[in-house]
Parts: structure tokens; C-alpha cells; sequence
């Protein structure tokens, strides 16, 4: 049976570091849904507001399945924000939500040139577990929410293998970060729009 394991969290989490990293390690066929559907032909349009595409999610699914269908590789990587709403479901499938503190996460978008109103979704994204919520709805009991904040991507990689090897417990609802920033004081510098 194939092995489909999905990296998902928002932008700038460490997605595609991580699991480029893990592909290595693996041996295993990656995946990047970005790429994905440029080159197969699934963006619906473009949201020029958020600078981002609309991908055909329906048909993302359909195309996931054939590509891991026929696949020879037994590992199958999948890395991208919206992974856990099309990937396929009829094959054993471990989720793996990177969490990152919102103020080092805040950092690392800014780095890659997030400004303005799509900075702060993305930031409020992450505050209110969207990718962990999205991941429970389509695969529950099937993940594993990892806090990566002050992590290299060496030892997120090596969390994840102590997870799928059964080294270490999968654990979820552990990550509280609005909890987190009202504890500090700090919650409201994350909670506005431009």
C-alpha cells in the first residue's frame, strides 16, 4: 500500500524546506501542489488582490489520485497550505501541520516579501488553526501537529521520521498560539488589516 504523507501549514511555515528534506531521506516521489497544478493545468484563475492562483480542487484530486495510482514509488510526498483538502483519502495518509510561533513566522514572510493585508491573513491564518482545522476535517486521526519555532529543517525532518518510525508519539492541540499571544500581551499586533 502507498504511503502519502502530507506537509501542510501556512506560508513560510517550512513546508516546502521540509519536505524536500524528507523526499531525501525517503526516497520518496514529491509533490509540490504549486507547482502541481501549473503543470497540469488546474488553475481556475488568479486572485490579483491576494497575489495568488484559484486552483480547481476538484480536479486536483482526481489528478492526485492518478499520479499516486500510478506511481512505482511506495512514499509519496505532498506539500502545499490546501494538501489536506486534495489529497485522495483511499490511501493510508499521515498529515504533518508545521506550526510556527506568529512572530518568527512574521519575520520569515517578510523575508520572502509579504506586505500589507496578505502578511496579516496568512498571520491570522496560523493564530486560528485554519490548516490544522482543514487537515481534522478531511483526515481525522490521521495527523500530527509539529511546533517547528526555532527548529532547523534537519531536526523538523527528524521529528517526522521519530513519528513515522513510532520513536515518538503524534500529538494534536497542543499549539495554542492565540493563547500564547494574549498571554503576552501581544495578540492585537496580529489581529488587524491594512
Amino acid at each position: 500500500m502507498k504511503h502519502v504523507i502530507l506537509i501542510t501549514g501556512t506560508p513560510s511555515v517550512g513546508k516546502t524546506t521540509t519536505a524536500k528534506a524528507l523526499t531525501e531521506k525517503l526516497n520518496a516521489e514529491y509533490i509540490n501542489l504549486t507547482d502541481y497544478a501549473k503543470n497540469n493545468n488546474l488553475i481556475l484563475s488568479d486572485d490579483k488582490e491576494r497575489c495568488t492562483s484559484i486552483v480547481n480542487e476538484e480536479a486536483m484530486q482526481q489528478k492526485l489520485a492518478q499520479t499516486i495510482n500510478t506511481t512505482n514509488n511506495q512514499n509519496i510526498i505532498i506539500d502545499g497550505h490546501y494538501a489536506s483538502a486534495v489529497t485522495p483519502t483511499q490511501h493510508k495518509v499521515q498529515v504533518f501541520v508545521l506550526r510556527r510561533h506568529p512572530k518568527e513566522l512574521k519575520t520569515f514572510m517578510e523575508q520572502k516579501g509579504y506586505t500589507g493585508n496578505k502578511l496579516y491573513e496568512n498571520l491570522q491564518a496560523e493564530i486560528i488553526d485554519v490548516c490544522l482545522g482543514e487537515a481534522v476535517q478531511f483526515h481525522a486521526g490521521r495527523i500530527c501537529e509539529l511546533d517547528v519555532t526555532g527548529k532547523t529543517p534537519q531536526k523538523i525532518v527528524e521529528d517526522i521520521l521519530d513519528i513515522l518510525q513510532k520513536r515518538k508519539t503524534c500529538i494534536v492541540g497542543t499549539v495554542d498560539w492565540m493563547g500564547t499571544l494574549e498571554k503576552e500581551g501581544t495578540l492585537d499586533q496580529y489581529l488587524k488589516l491594512t
